[in-house]
Parts: C-alpha cells; sequence; structure tokens
C-alpha cells in the first residue's frame, strides 16, 4: 500500500521567509525549499501552494522511519503547537536539503565548464579562419 504525506514549514531566515516542503512517500524523505521574501499571509502560502507546488524540485529520497500520527484533534493541535516552538527545520530535512544543495552545484561547475569550454573552442576556430584569412592572397 502507498503512503504518502506532506507538510510545510515557514520559518524566519533572515533576512527572509524560507517555507520548506517535506513529502514523505513508501518511507523516503523528499525536500523542497523555497524563499518566500516579506512575511506570506496564509492566503497566499494557499495559493503558491495551489500553482506552483508541482514546479518544485524536491531533493533526492533519503530513507526516514513514518511516525502514525494519533486522530485525535485536539493531540494533534499539541503537536502542532510544540512544532510551532521548535524553529527550523528537522535534520533528515537538512540533509536532503544539504544533498540538493550539492547535486545542483555539481550540474552549474559542470554546465560552467562545458561553456568554458565551447568558448575556447569557438575563439580558437576564429582565430585559424583568421589566420587562413590572412594567408589567402599571398
Amino acid at each position: 500500500m502507498k503512503q504518502a504525506s506532506g507538510k510545510l514549514t515557514v520559518f524566519f531566515d533572515p533576512p527572509f521567509y524560507v517555507g520548506v516542503f517535506e513529502r514523505i512517500e513508501n518511507g523516503k524523505l523528499t525536500v523542497s525549499k523555497v524563499t518566500f521574501g516579506a512575511e506570506p499571509k496564509d492566503y497566499e502560502v494557499y495559493d503558491f501552494i495551489l500553482h506552483h507546488y508541482y514546479e518544485l524540485k524536491f531533493s533526492q529520497p533519503i530513507s526516514t522511519d513514518v511516525k502514525q500520527v494519533a486522530d485525535n484533534p485536539k493531540r494533534r493541535q499539541r503537536a502542532a503547537r510544540k512544532q510551532l516552538q521548535n524553529s527550523g527545520v528537522g535534520t533528515k530535512s537538512q540533509q536532503a536539503l544539504q544533498l540538493q544543495l550539492e547535486e545542483s552545484k555539481t550540474e552549474r561547475k559542470q554546465k560552467s565548464k562545458e561553456q568554458k569550454e565551447a568558448k575556447k573552442q569557438r575563439q580558437f576556430d576564429l582565430k585559424q579562419q583568421k589566420r587562413k584569412q590572412k594567408h589567402r592572397g599571398h
């Protein structure tokens, strides 16, 4: 049976408000980080979830243990209050975000290296063409 759950944590990480989306599917945790800027209103967060959730780039899945949530509404309310007191993001989420950051960093380095080499090759080709042009008339 496929189980999925999601959680959004919005907190102030100076100088901006940041939202961390945590998604747990089949015991695997994936995380995505979004910077909101100024303090987002509830309806702005809801609108963001409705219109941009599927555009989010989630990290690679990390295995985690799934806790069973009680159906008691008072217990849920206490758990929510407790989470609000603990500011920040869970350690598993931080690990997943770090992995995502490292992946994007390596991708960015690889792209920039390819672009530099392509630029070098273009310049070399232009120089060769120029040299041939100079010697053509003599």
